[in-house]
């Protein structure tokens, strides 16, 4: 098998062979039904096989070089002053050949200090990235996380739901935070800890970054806890399940994540669970759902599916809405 350095290479048959495969099941899963049902999931295993055989159904290798990597391929790279060399449009896909690959080479000190996982000669499913090494992220390969979606109807003071004037339909609101490492919105998700349930960590992160659970006094954590054991084992359903076009991923270590949207109906269970910033979180707030939202790395999308799902507002346009 071919190292990847930061010397020139060309892809290895049996990087090929795994582009081509993972190319193959793609496409023939965008054949499959675009809804996921209310259901409960597995968490996400290791391989990343599995991951991407969970993907959303939808054409992505029609669109991938625009959707999926246009945030991994952004410079500098997060949190240093590393350039990407660059990649054009044309050249993303390891399908094509492309001998003069000069990718940079980068993995951040904090991470390297840290132990080594998996196998350091992985390549990245989607395609060139312009960077080689880890960057940011602790795991060679796939790096898991999970995005928990919580929702619930805008209503006014009178308690009923508010639609939107042109479309008329109804507007749905989701927690965000404001990341303190870029200064953009996401969802208040994180890392899966090793060993840990996907169920779990969705529930942890929400109450870390949104509720600020860390800081509360032990009888506030007894509450906190029932509250969100009442929201996160109510019926729910995976928004998304596979690879993120995240600004850290190299072509060695990429983002893949789990979104989730626990709906809270009546907003009773919300009322009780006060927002407060914490951990990663700048700022926490209730947003308003549209096409208008530009959030962190493709959340925005899974933000989209949620509305799509629960019959809510996103564009003016009656045509199929974009997002960032």
């Amino acid at each position: 098998m071919l190292l990847l350095t930061g010397a020139p290479y060309a892809v290895a048959a049996h990087g090929l062979a795994r582009a081509v495969a993972v190319f193959s099941f793609t496409v023939a899963l965008s054949a499959q039904p675009a809804r996921c049902a209310l259901q409960r999931h597995p968490s996400l295993s290791n391989s990343s096989a599995n991951c991407w055989s969970h993907l959303h159904p939808f054409n992505m290798f029609n669109n991938y070089n625009k959707f999926y990597h246009r945030k991994a391929l952004t410079s500098p790279y997060p949190g240093s002053h590393v350039e990407r060399s660059q990649v054009p449009e044309d050249k993303v896909s390891w399908l094509i050949e492309w001998k003069d690959y000069n990718p940079v080479e980068y993995t951040a000190v904090s991470v390297l200090a840290g132990p080594n996982w998996a196998d350091p000669q992985i390549k990245n499913p989607v395609g060139r990235t312009g960077l080689t090494g880890r960057g940011l992220l602790g795991r060679w390969g796939p790096n898991h996380a999970a995005d928990p979606v919580v929702t619930r109807w805008k209503r006014d003071r009178s308690g009923n739901k508010i639609a939107h004037p042109v479309t008329g339909k109804n507007i749905l609101q989701f927690v965000a935070i404001k990341r303190r490492d870029c200064g953009e919105w996401a969802i208040p998700g994180g890392m899966v800890d090793p060993g840990e349930k996907v169920s779990a960590t969705l529930k942890r992160e929400f109450g870390e970054e949104a509720l600020n659970s860390l800081q509360k006094l032990p009888e506030e954590k007894v509450e906190l806890e029932k509250q969100l054991h009442k929201l996160f084992s109510q019926e729910h359903f995976v928004v998304y399940r596979g690879y993120v076009d995240d600004p850290r991923n190299t072509d060695n270590a990429w983002m893949e994540t789990e979104a989730v949207n626990y709906h809270d109906e009546t907003g009773e269970t919300m009322d009780n669970l006060p927002l407060e910033a914490g951990d990663d979180a700048g700022t926490v707030k209730w947003v308003d759902i549209s096409e208008k939202l530009k959030l962190y790395a493709n959340h925005s999308y899974f933000i989209k599916l949620v509305t799509e799902e629960r019959g809510a507002h996103w564009s003016e346009d009656p045509g199929p809405g974009c997002c960032e």
